[in-house]
């Protein structure tokens, strides 16, 4: 027993001193241990630092609509790719849908989440030219393949004997997924639609480099010309609406889903 004991600590020594070896090397690849470049790179973000002080506030007006733009596609995004992704998630699930259909929604559901929303909306910029609708729908596709992968796993995780019960008594795939599947799993499936829609709202200050609209468009802008107080503000902005989001996310789950 105690020679057992002792080659299972031996194998995870020797397993955590090869991620160990890894990570260093990894590191050293990557120039992490280059200390004069690592050096030069504090001296130009101090230099940085001191050219957005102080912020530009003339362009809040500005800058606040594009903001509000921004959410407005995270918002509209993250709902369309839900409306989606739900009845996806529900097919599939192996509990509840046939193979071939859950082979055939994993499948596209893994391609959407392979690609990257600021590729999605590239693609949709090319469909349906420059503005937001192109940024919606990229955020919506790629939320539909995080989504939808996350909701069939979640309703994989019901309790099969309750679906058996049911079975038992002649309930059809619908009445599983509606009485037995979606109540079980409704405050999980909404705490990762709050997720979601935080994740979106930051994807989508950057789609504007791609110019899928919103307040990445004035960030891409103000970078090129080096105009870093203009900069500053919106990078500002941005940061009161991500501690906004985190704040009211932390109060819904606490106030609705984990009472449930």
């Amino acid at each position: 027993m105690r020679r057992s004991v002792l080659l299972i600590k031996k194998n995870e020594a020797l397993l955590w001193g090869a991620v160990a070896l890894l990570l260093i090397l990894a590191l050293r690849e990557v120039g992490l241990f280059e200390v004069d470049r690592l050096w030069r790179g504090l001296h130009n973000l101090a230099i940085f630092a001191k050219d957005t002080v102080p912020p530009d506030l003339d362009v809040l007006p500005l800058a606040g609509r594009a903001l509000w733009e921004t959410i407005e596609m995270a918002f509209a995004g993250t709902l369309l790719g839900f409306v989606v992704s739900l009845p996806m998630g529900m097919m599939g699930a192996r509990n509840i849908s046939p193979w071939p259909l859950v082979v055939g929604v994993r499948l596209l559901v893994a391609i959407a989440r392979t690609i990257p929303s600021l590729l999605w909306a590239v693609l949709f910029v090319i469909m349906v030219g420059l503005g937001p609708l192109a940024g919606t729908l990229g955020l919506a596709l790629y939320t539909v393949g995080y989504l939808g992968k996350i909701y069939a796993e979640l309703f994989e995780g019901v309790d099969p004997e309750v679906l058996e019960a049911l079975k038992g008594v002649g309930a059809s795939r619908l009445h599983l997924a509606r009485f037995a599947v979606w109540p079980e799993s409704a405050n999980a499936a909404l705490s990762q639609l709050l997720f979601m829609l935080e994740y979106n709202v930051r994807a989508s200050s950057i789609l504007g480099f791609a110019g899928a609209g919103g307040i990445g468009f004035y960030i891409s802008l103000y970078l090129q010309v080096l105009d870093y107080q203009r900069l500053a503000t919106l990078l500002l902005l941005i940061l009161g609406l991500t501690l906004t989001l985190d704040v009211a996310s932390a109060w819904l789950r606490e106030r609705y889903l984990l009472q449930g």
